[in-house]
């Protein structure tokens, strides 16, 4: 049963552990026609209005402003709160965003980490590893090279792997995000929420548990729950995108699948383009510095792929801004 993984309970109850190490991060309302207009491709979606007709109203989960610059912080407290750290320490393999939340983490619990990443990920998560003090790998071109390094490290030193997405422990941490969303938002009808491993979508697909519609969104270079759903297993999918660092561990968790094939409404694909459309529409609209990882709800609003209907409410996750600030243009 779904239920002997996570349940909400569970998520209430870490929620209460890793209160005093996390942020509450706010929400806001946005106008969806400001960004439109700020995207550089005004009206392709629809969503600057029909004439007469109030514009549609957004509301944003701000995580990037989490500590250590994304939800994954989440994850990373409720497995090293919840779970004996032996004195070998901690473990992770991460494409950048999770290999930062474990190394601040276990910064903040005092105790040893070692971050297993790939030549994909980003300078900027890779310098604050090193900033916050664990032991840095960089292993392979892909995540999954790095996990395989990372495996092997668990095998002869003894140390607790922290999972980016595929451990209980993650799943309830990022199940926090929407325990906390539906107290700031009011009802809800649907979330977009950003899918790699898909740790964070099967944690707030979990708490809502068909109470909310939950859409993943997916870079259209890195489609892993779709082909998930597709050959109704997790199975390898390519691993490109511009947002490859977040969003592109080739296959997505065997303890996420289920949980998402019973309470995720639909997957939409995004392209790089819309991607990066809506990253600089984030900025030039609203001074919201989001990754590309973290754009792809709103890019799916923006170019079209999810199209809600008249006056439905819906909630966008902004996952993460582990970034230079180049990149914001």
């Amino acid at each position: 049963m779904l239920a002997d993984v996570i349940s909400r309970d569970d998520i209430r109850g870490t929620y209460e552990t890793i209160r005093p190490y996390i942020r509450r991060t706010p929400v806001i309302q946005v106008d969806l026609s400001e960004l439109d207009a700020a995207s550089g491709a005004s009206g392709v979606s629809g969503v600057s209005g029909v004439s007469g007709a109030a514009p549609p109203v957004t509301t944003l989960k701000l995580e990037q402003l989490q500590c250590a610059g994304s939800f994954k912080a989440r994850g990373a407290f409720a497995n090293l709160l919840l779970r004996d750290v032996p004195a070998a320490g901690v473990v992770a393999a991460s494409g950048g965003n999770h290999g930062v939340a474990v190394a601040y983490a276990a910064h903040r619990r005092g105790v040893p980490a070692k971050i297993f990443v790939p030549t994909v990920s980003a300078p900027a998560k890779v310098e604050r590893i090193r900033a916050l003090g664990a032991d840095l790998v960089v292993s392979g071109e892909r995540y999954a090279d790095a996990l395989a390094a990372a495996q092997a490290w668990v095998a002869s030193s003894g140390a607790m792997n922290v999972h980016a997405f595929d451990q209980r422990e993650t799943l309830l941490g990022q199940g926090t995000l929407a325990l906390e969303l539906a107290g700031q938002a009011g009802d809800l009808d649907t979330v977009l929420v950003p899918v790699g491993g898909g740790g964070l979508i099967a944690g707030i697909a979990s708490y809502f548990a068909g109470t909310v519609r939950v859409i993943g969104v997916e870079p259209d270079g890195a489609p892993t729950l779709s082909y998930a759903r597709a050959q109704g297993a997790p199975a390898d999918a390519p691993a490109g995108s511009i947002a490859a660092d977040a969003l592109a561990p080739r296959r997505v968790g065997d303890l996420v699948f289920p949980i998402t094939q019973s309470y995720v409404e639909d997957v939409v694909l995004v392209d790089d383009t819309s991607i990066l459309a809506a990253q600089q529409a984030l900025w030039r609209a609203l001074r919201i510095a989001a990754e590309p990882a973290a754009s792809v709800g709103i890019a799916a609003l923006l170019a079209g792929a999810y199209k809600p209907a008249p006056g439905e409410r819906v909630a966008v996750v902004i996952s993460g801004a582990n970034m230079t600030p180049s990149q914001l243009g």
